[in-house]
């Protein structure tokens, strides 16, 4: 798909990797919608930058959780561009629960980590599905983690919620065939995010002994990627594990 002129979402658009996501989107010529939940002036700053690469921009709060808030967010986002192109289901939470600590694994836990990594991004794909389908095309890109791809991360429901996203993108993607494409990022451990900030430091100091770069994974390349997801007209169902080398799956 071509990128030029089309119409972004982003979720969780006001942190680090939703920045950079935003950032390249905007250089492929994209018109970008951050979508953001607490940080209003991150979110501003984020689409300054989306609106310095020559595309328009627009901020638009949006708890991925709630589901009325979903609903009116499309169609905002229609009144204001016209269309809709781009989904990108980036918004995500986290929080430092050890496996082994059954007792802080809180039914209110479980519960707020599957309504926003997973619940949400469903919501969101059930409300661009219309619009995409109508124009013929569209692309949906979800940002999981390897923590789905295997008992690691920053807790049990954390890495489940994460598993259950990388299968929704499978199961999206034979629902919204052949017109809407679904793709799937698995990063591994990035610095200087908001779901970073909250892992304890001795796990961020083994995922990046355990990577085979020995280093953090990069951003830019999580956010080069959801651009090549977008405009390839024959990748579907897939999922990307960009984690300097400590999964491979």
């Amino acid at each position: 798909m071509d990128l030029e002129g089309a119409v972004a979402i982003v979720t969780g658009g006001s942190g680090g990797l939703g920045r950079r996501i935003c950032r390249a989107l905007a250089n492929a010529g994209t018109h970008v919608v951050v979508a953001y939940n607490t940080r209003p002036d991150e979110a501003q700053v984020t689409a300054q930058e989306v609106r310095d690469h020559g595309v328009q921009a627009d901020t638009i709060r949006c708890d991925v959780a709630d589901l009325q808030q979903v609903e009116a967010l499309v169609p905002e986002v229609l009144r204001k561009f016209g269309r809709v192109d781009v989904l990108v289901n980036n918004a995500a939470y986290n929080k430092w629960i050890p496996f082994p600590d059954l007792e802080a694994l809180t039914y209110e836990e479980w519960n707020k980590f599957i309504s926003i990594n997973l619940t949400g991004p469903m919501l969101l794909t059930k409300a661009v599905a219309g619009p995409m389908r109508h124009q013929g095309t569209g692309r949906i890109v979800n940002i999981a983690s390897i923590a789905g791809l295997g008992p690691i991360g920053s807790s049990i429901a954390y890495a489940v919620s994460k598993a259950g996203l990388i299968h929704l993108t499978k199961c999206m993607t034979v629902g919204l065939a052949p017109e809407v494409l679904v793709n799937c990022i698995a990063p591994g451990y990035l610095e200087g995010t908001r779901i970073s900030a909250n892992l304890d430091p001795a796990y961020k100091k083994r995922a990046i002994e355990n990577a085979a770069l020995k280093k953090a994974t990069d951003m830019d390349d999580v956010a080069s990627q959801v651009v090549a997801f977008c405009q390839s007209d024959s990748t579907t169902g897939q999922t990307l594990a960009i984690d300097a080398g400590r999964s491979f799956h």
